[in-house]
């Protein structure tokens, strides 16, 4: 490491030890952990609800909370695996195979103090891979231009596409259509006005804040809300006895931690190698490298070991595209990176010169926060263990509140619920027919890039930017990346019998895809009307997306569109946080939950317009505590009273957030003060 870039790294860790910035670390990773433990939620929806809080914070104090959030949820997400055999976040789904299994046994103390150990020495060598990064990558981005990050990005977004969904096709579409909401609002080259549909709040685009709780955090709290049960059901397991047989079961299996902790730092630089894929190929490393593995699946340490140290090291692999190349390498790092724009940082080759000290800040950040993260978990196990157990009815209402005050944050106009609302409608439709997620929000957050990127490629080198030797070989990558899988669908497809499973779901799927199709061809005629220089790219993305809509329309009626996830090539697991509930629920019981869920939230919408937000809260949760999920009239009061006090404190007095206009303001001035 160069003398300056030393000298940088070093400040960059005295900035860090500064209290008050080490308050935020810590506040940031009791967030985390608390989130980690509550199946359902997640690093991606903690840091996309908690992002507004750090709108006045500098950058070292922002990415310091955001950091302690997202890196510490693979923690703490081990208790509900281990206690219940439900895993906090897909990464703890490989945990469950032998953390349960020794919860059984009445080990569960050693589970942790195994996990808690992995977690951290996994953390640490992903953030020691980040730094050793910085310095080798400084010199290849001097090099690269607009059309070699252009490339990166649709590379990254292509790997994405392949791997977070089970089927290319798809990825590539819901990617594409991330790149179209991404350009609603003034086109920034000639002020053109598209599909703003004469509505002020679209002139400056969409907020991703509500755009990425609309598709992360809804889907799955409406999932919680249609199982309508608790999570576990006895907290009175000791978490913390044999703690220290488990932390001495980690070291004797150095060697392991240390591959397993490789393999998830390696991989978390790949773009969409998310951790539902890493721990699971983690394990499976173990599996076929360990002697003696007959008791693997039953209760075996080294499986907690391999999956634990895997899935916190993904973090700090996951950072180096990101900041690097401006490419998210994770589902959560696409979040965090909205963070970076919001703080007037551009992630690219200005985070490693320019920027280099925030850089090495966020190294040391993750470096902390595994450290407290795991230094808490092993004295607070069961403490913890017990928010895992908070009845749903208490749960539910009181966290989709904060979500609707966090997506309130966007550009704090009635516009953001109602984008909420629409993104978390799609977002539950999408989880359903296995459409992913995660490529539709990278398309979001990548739209502005690759629309720049592109227009200075073009406008500087004409078309010869294609024949550059970095552009070539991304793009390259991409095509392989795409046309192999879908190849290898058409195969498995072909096959003798495959063709009667197609039943199930045939004609809800099929009528998604074909109004997917209908859109892209409206969007397509509609953007064909504006300026040359404004549909440009919304056109190529356009006819891209209609292409791909087509054929994976055309892969249901006449193939089987077979299942490609990597992580259903490893153990073929389920590792969905709800799990299939349709089969256990039935398809028409799930629908009519989901309804309510869903208008409830349209309720609640409605009556925040008229009344004012925290008012809304107070009625939204007192009725839904109590006519939904069973609770006393006195709790579902008190939860009420708590909530509001609580949103009140933050966001008023301590923020001072400034609330959007009510009816009831307008009606009442004398009472607008109030009506919040």
């Amino acid at each position: 490491m160069e003398a300056g870039t030393l000298d940088l790294a070093i400040s960059a860790l005295n900035i860090m030890l500064e209290p008050s910035r080490l308050l935020l670390l810590g506040a940031g990773v009791l967030v985390g952990l608390t989130i980690g433990v509550i199946p359902g939620l997640g690093g991606i929806v903690g840091i996309a609800l908690l992002i507004p809080l750090t709108f006045e914070m500098d950058a070292y104090s922002a990415f310091a909370f955001l950091i302690g959030i997202g890196a510490v949820t693979t923690t703490s997400d081990t208790v509900p695996a281990v206690l219940f055999g439900v895993p906090g976040t897909t990464g703890s789904a490989a945990t469950i195979l032998d953390g349960h299994p020794l919860a059984k046994q009445g080990q569960a103390g050693r589970a942790f103090g195994a996990a808690y150990t992995s977690s951290v020495l996994g953390g640490l060598a992903g953030a020691f891979l980040l730094a050793i990064s910085i310095p080798t990558l400084r010199p290849v981005l001097l090099y690269l231009g607009s059309p070699e990050l252009l490339a990166i990005c649709i590379f990254g977004m292509s790997m994405v596409a392949v791997l977070s969904g089970k089927a290319p096709l798809r990825g590539m579409v819901a990617a594409r259509l991330g790149l179209m909401v991404a350009m609603v609002g003034s086109d920034p080259q000639t002020g053109t006005m598209r599909l703003t549909f004469n509505t002020l709040y679209m002139w400056d685009g969409l907020p991703l804040v509500p755009i990425t709780l609309g598709l992360f955090a809804l889907p799955e709290l409406a999932g919680l809300a249609i199982e309508k049960k608790n999570i576990g059901v006895d907290s009175r397991v000791n978490a913390r006895s044999g703690q220290l047989e488990g932390i001495r079961d980690t070291f004797r299996c150095w060697w392991l931690v240390l591959r397993c902790s490789w393999i998830g730092a390696a991989l978390g630089a790949v773009p969409g190698m998310g951790s539902a894929v890493i721990d699971w190929l983690a394990y499976g490393h173990a599996l076929k490298t360990e002697r003696k593995t007959e008791r693997f699946g039953s209760g075996d340490i080294r499986g907690v070991i391999a999956s634990e140290s895997s899935n916190n090291a993904k973090e700090g692999g996951a950072l180096i595209p990101t900041l690097a190349f401006g490419v998210p390498g994770s589902a959560s790092m696409a979040i965090l990176l909205s963070a970076f724009m919001m703080h007037g940082l551009v992630p690219g080759p200005r985070m490693l010169t320019d920027n280099l000290e925030v850089t090495f800040s966020i190294v040391w950040s993750l470096a902390l926060a595994n450290v407290f993260g795991a230094g808490l978990c092993l004295a607070f196990s069961n403490q913890l263990a017990r928010v895992a157990t908070i009845r749903i009815g208490i749960l539910l209402p009181a966290v989709l509140a904060i979500i609707f005050l966090g997506a309130l944050q966007g550009s704090r106009q009635w516009g953001d619920l109602n984008v909420l609302f629409v993104f978390g409608l799609l977002g539950w439709v999408m989880k359903q027919l296995d459409w992913p997620r995660p490529p539709l929000i990278l398309g979001v957050v990548l739209g502005d890039i690759v629309e720049r990127y592109l227009f200075i490629s073009v406008n500087r080198y004409e078309w010869a930017w294609l024949s550059r030797p970095v552009v070539i070989l991304f793009f390259t990558l991409a095509i392989v990346g795409l046309v192999r899988p879908l190849i290898d669908n058409l195969r498995k497809s072909l096959r003798p019998g495959l063709r009667s499973k197609l039943t199930a779901q045939f004609s809800i799927s099929a009528l998604f895809t074909t109004s997917i199709v209908v859109l892209l061809g409206s969007y397509v005629v509609i953007a064909s009307r504006w300026n040359f220089e404004a549909k440009i790219v919304p056109l190529a993305v356009g006819y891209a997306a209609l292409v791909c809509a087509v054929l994976s329309l055309l892969g249901q009626v006449f193939f089987k569109e077979a299942v490609t996830s990597v992580m259903g090539k490893v153990a073929g697991a389920n590792t969905s946080v709800n799990g299939d509930i349709s089969v256990v629920l039935g398809v028409k019981s799930v629908m009519t939950r989901a309804a309510v869920f869903f208008v409830c939230c349209g309720g609640f919408i409605i009556l925040a317009r008229i009344t004012g937000m925290l008012l809304a809260i107070a009625v939204f949760i007192f009725f839904y505590a109590k006519f939904w999920g069973g609770e006393r009239a006195n709790r579902a009061a008190l939860l009420s009273i708590c909530v509001v006090g609580f949103s009140w404190v933050l966001f008023d007095q301590i923020l001072s957030i400034p609330w959007p206009q009510n009816l009831l303001g307008d009606v009442f001035p004398a009472f607008r003060s109030f009506l919040k």
